[in-house]
């Protein structure tokens, strides 16, 4: 089932997603696409680990699907930048 296509509206997605997962999901979703965006931009782990939080560990994985992954990642950060909500 394709749930996410059926959430036109961003109030939709943030109910949805806020009954869906725990707080700590969501924090740890936001914080694994932070560390994306910041690997994307080359920057070097402990310059993600002081602006994110993030472990290593966490960096790593991050770093395996941005590499090695299906390119959702670059997939969001395109569709972002076409619509200029990321720099």
């Amino acid at each position: 089932m394709k749930l996410s296509l059926l959430l036109n509206h961003r109030v939709d997605c943030y109910k949805f997603f806020d009954d869906l997962c725990t707080s700590i999901e969501l924090k740890s979703f936001a914080q694994r696409l932070h560390v994306a965006k910041l690997l994307d931009e080359h920057r070097v782990y402990n310059s993600i680990v002081t602006e994110t939080g993030a472990s290593t560990a966490t960096i790593s994985r991050v770093n395996r699907s941005l590499k090695d992954g299906n390119d959702g990642y670059n997939i969001v950060f395109d569709r972002l930048k076409e619509k200029n909500l990321l720099k």
